[in-house]
């Protein structure tokens, strides 16, 4: 009895530990993830789906528009049906604060280098724009947002950006204000720079398509846009010097199945590589967070991006923790600046 009892508990215990073992193994087929869509969609599936499949099995499902909302319901409701979730910068650290992200396993992710600010213990900062100022070809070029402020030496009405986390800076950035002060934000003076200028903004705009639209009808003769809208249109010119530049990054939703999970830091591993991030910018005119980006990027193509060294250093990094931090402020303080208008 004693034999058969030992033979049967052995006979168990490895029935259970193979049970373990199997579902330890067991391959995640399928993640998904909630991004922006439109080309930036597109350049995450051919630059970092296609080889993060090839090299896993595992097949990644887009779906879009992404929000904090949208995270937000995830969480809440205990239904995680997506493992990464693209967020701008401001939104992580909102996110952060909610109690909504699971911290990322940088070990696993094992990354290529990376920006320092692209690299959060949450957050994977996967791709970067700036807020520049552009206007119609062969127009008199604008050196600094000074400039664009001075509607008597460059005539013309202006298109800003409906967004005070966009706008107040270049407010500060026209009234003098050093790019590496720019933060914490003197609130105040920025309202005191837009009001010198706000009787020649025919425009304040929502949608990222307006600013390069408005330029091409002449409606403006100067615009703050997304560099993304600009680069590559024939009919525009613009300058990377004092813009604002942001990263956008991936997080993991709190509660998210720990396999997707596992299979997701592989997924970041290849938007960390600068090959990738290379074939991405072929797609978009937004680039990753690599320092040796350039060296798979024709020449003649780097005053195109964002974070190439020439005008990653002529730029002002946003701060979305100042932001976040300040929302309710500035947002009662800029509806109040609207209804003035």
């Amino acid at each position: 009895m004693r034999i058969a009892s030992l033979r049967q508990a052995v006979s168990t215990a490895l029935l259970a530990f193979g049970l373990s073992a199997s579902a330890a193994h067991a391959q995640v087929k399928e993640i998904r993830m909630l991004e922006s869509g439109g080309p930036s969609g597109d350049s995450i599936e051919e630059a970092y789906i296609m080889p993060f499949t090839q090299k896993s099995g595992i097949k990644v499902t887009r779906e879009s528009p992404t929000s904090l909302g949208k995270l937000q319901a995830m969480v809440q409701s205990k239904n995680i049906t997506s493992t990464l979730v693209e967020l701008g910068a401001t939104n992580v650290v909102q996110a952060r604060a909610l109690g909504l992200l699971e911290p990322l396993d940088w070990t696993a992710i094992n990354p290529a280098p990376m920006y320092p600010e692209a690299k959060l213990p949450d957050a994977f900062g996967y791709q970067y724009f700036s807020t520049i100022m552009a206007w119609p070809k062969g127009a008199k070029r604008p050196i600094s947002w000074a400039d664009f402020w001075n509607v008597k030496d460059f005539p013309g009405k202006r298109a800003l950006p409906d967004y005070p986390s966009y706008t107040l800076p270049l407010a500060l950035l026209a009234d003098g204000v050093k790019p590496e002060n720019l933060y914490p934000m003197d609130v105040e003076r920025a309202f005191a720079s837009l009001r010198k200028i706000k009787d020649h903004v025919a425009v304040w705009w929502k949608a990222g398509a307006q600013a390069p639209q408005l330029l091409e009808d002449k409606e403006v003769a100067y615009a703050a846009a997304w560099s993304g809208r600009i680069v590559g249109n024939g009919k525009l010119e613009y300058s990377y010097n004092q813009g604002l530049l942001m990263p956008s990054y991936f997080v993991v939703p709190k509660g998210a199945d720990p396999k997707a999970k596992a299979a997701a830091m592989a997924l970041l591993r290849e938007m960390s590589q600068a090959q990738n991030q290379a074939v991405a910018a072929r797609i978009i005119p937004y680039t990753g967070a690599s320092p040796g980006l350039e060296k798979f990027i024709p020449t003649e193509r780097l005053d195109d991006y964002p974070t190439s060294s020439k005008n990653k250093k002529v730029q002002a990094l946003a701060d979305p923790v100042w932001t976040a931090d300040n929302t309710k402020l500035i947002e009662k303080k800029w509806q109040e600046f609207k209804l003035g208008l």
